[in-house]
């Protein structure tokens, strides 16, 4: 019983980081749970990565990363685009 008070007190603020890094809250909240503080300190050294390349889709403008081949939203196949068109970050308009 003890042991579900420890882990759990290590593997709520360990999901809660994952979640806000932009992870899974589960997977984090498992990790936590089973890893304790080596869970945590692996949350916190997490990288977000927030400068990945991004475009729009041509057809309903739905923002996309660069590697995704076809948009979620209408289905429209989506080519390298031109270089102009590659932006940086999630600040794409």
């Amino acid at each position: 019983m003890q042991y579900l008070l420890i882990a759990t007190s290590f593997a709520l603020p360990t999901a809660i980081i994952g979640k806000r890094k932009g992870s899974s809250f589960v997977i984090w909240f498992l990790i936590g749970f089973f890893t304790l503080a080596i869970g945590l300190v692996a949350a916190i050294l997490y990288r977000r990565e927030q400068a990945e390349p991004e475009r729009r889709c041509p057809s309903c403008g739905k923002v996309h990363k660069l590697y995704v081949q076809v948009c979620n939203r209408c289905g429209e196949d989506l080519y390298l685009p031109e270089v102009d068109e590659v932006r940086q970050g999630p600040d794409l308009r």
